[in-house]
């Protein structure tokens, strides 16, 4: 039996877990081919070696190919005004995350880990088609012709956020509307996850305490606490670190994997290592690499 554990000390997001698992030894390749069976449009992934804070570990960018090209022709004008115009907007968007979104969307705007650009090129489209409801992304799995336990792994982590979703926001289940959830990037996420851990021959995932950060996200509701609704429910019955850390350190898409496939919570369990992996957030932390470290091997 293989297990794997997540050692998440600065967090855990949908993209950190990913890189991490990839950079312990899943093939990335393979991966990409499975999502491409999906009809999410056009995307690709880019894997790129970061060092945080002295350790390198692998970065994943999703990329929407869609409002790339879309962007890049809204971007046009403005380039051609002032180079400092385009510089304000995006530092606006970044910063302004949420408006004119679900609730759940700012989980990937604010969080530590996320792509923040890839948080503002949600502002721009995401009105059009990309939010799917919780029935549309269970049928799209349903559909894809993925391995049975990569599909069971893909629809149980949609489902704890679609419950969870649902229970903040007083509607049922069915037609939970996932605004970060049912965006791309995070599709891509769960359902590579669940690729990843296949590939790996993962049998069990462990995972020390949960960070969760502190502070405030904005989104179109107001100011919510950190951690927001959403992810404070999928958190319920899993142990916190605690932190002095003023971000958003776990993501709705980080809690709904833990909430659906750790086995236990905890120290490392007794397990001979054969493979490390480290997938890097975003952002930089003061005092600690914003990585998670992923622990791959055999109880013993």
């Amino acid at each position: 039996m293989r297990i794997a554990y997540l050692d998440c000390f600065s967090g855990l997001s949908g993209d950190m877990m990913l890189a991490a698992l990839v950079d312990a030894g899943a093939d990335r390749d393979r991966i990409e081919q499975e999502l491409r069976k999906l009809p999410l449009g056009p995307f690709r992934l880019e894997w790129k070696t970061v060092v945080k804070k002295g350790v390198s570990a692998l970065k994943l960018d999703v990329v929407d190919e869609e409002q790339e090209r879309a962007r890049g022709l809204k971007t046009l004008p403005v380039l051609a005004g002032s180079h400092h115009a385009q510089g304000e907007h995006s530092h606006e968007h970044q910063h302004h995350h949420g408006h004119g979104h679900g609730h759940h969307h700012h989980g990937h705007h604010h969080h530590d880990h996320s792509h923040e650009h890839r948080g503002h090129d949600h502002h721009h489209h995401d009105h059009n088609h990309h939010h799917r409801r919780y029935k549309e992304i269970a049928e799209i799995i349903e559909a894809a012709d993925l391995a049975p336990r990569v599909a069971a792994r893909a629809q149980a982590v949609f489902e704890k956020i679609a419950v969870a979703e649902a229970k903040i926001h007083n509607v049922p289940v069915e037609t939970v509307h996932f605004h970060e959830v049912g965006a791309l990037d995070s599709i891509v996420d769960i359902v590579g996850i669940a690729l990843a851990l296949e590939d790996l021959e993962i049998d069990r995932l462990y995972a020390g305490p949960v960070p969760t950060g502190n502070g405030y996200v904005r989104c179109d509701h107001g100011l919510y606490p950190v951690p927001a609704p959403a992810t404070m429910e999928l958190l319920k019955g899993i142990p916190l670190r605690q932190t002095d850390i003023q971000k958003e350190l776990t993501t709705p898409t980080g809690a709904g994997v833990a909430a659906a496939l750790v086995r236990q919570f905890g120290p490392l369990p007794a397990m001979t290592v054969e493979a490390i992996g480290y997938g890097a957030g975003t952002r930089d932390l003061p005092d600690q690499p914003n990585v998670l470290r992923v622990l791959i091997g055999h109880p013993c």
